[in-house]
């Protein structure tokens, strides 16, 4: 797996999401924090492993906030020294977000047996069968986003008439 090796993968289908979901709470309750400062931080850490940091606005996007939510939460995550609010861009308006040094090592500590049985469960398969299978749930995200940005963008089908 690609990133530092807490292994956290998002597959976004069925009982995998329900199970995403239930670790989130898990890893919020472990920590302290409310669920939604918990999946702001996941989606935080997992961005950093992919290599596409997020910025405030993404994350509000991958959360389900408003901007002032997000930056309530924001203002929250880093006082208790989650993350951290960097300027990495040439134009210094860009804000990046970034897990801080002390919270990798206990993300790391609580995903670890999940990374572990992840990989034992994946090395029963070929290479080439799970990039398949990565390549077709890509295709269904690609899909819902589609959707959602469409056909559901004002908030869904129109209703039948009573």
């Amino acid at each position: 797996m690609a990133g530092c090796g807490w292994g956290f993968r998002r597959f976004g289908h069925g009982a995998s999401t329900a199970n995403y979901t239930e670790f989130t709470r898990r890893f919020a309750t472990w920590l302290g924090l409310h669920s939604t400062d918990a999946a702001a931080l996941v989606e935080i850490l997992y961005a950093e492993d992919q290599g596409a940091p997020l910025s405030p606005a993404r994350l509000s996007e991958r959360v389900s906030l408003s901007s002032g939510a997000t930056a309530i939460l924001l203002k929250r995550l880093e006082q208790a020294g989650h993350i951290v609010r960097t300027r990495e861009s040439a134009d210094r308006r860009v804000v990046t977000l970034r897990s801080s040094p002390d919270i990798r090592p206990r993300a790391m500590a609580f995903f670890g047996p999940y990374s572990e049985r992840m990989a034992e469960a994946m090395a029963a398969y070929p290479a080439q069968e799970i990039q398949r299978f990565e390549q077709f749930l890509g295709t269904l995200r690609s899909t819902m986003d589609a959707l959602l940005a469409n056909e559901y963008e004002n908030g869904g089908p129109t209703p039948p008439a009573p």
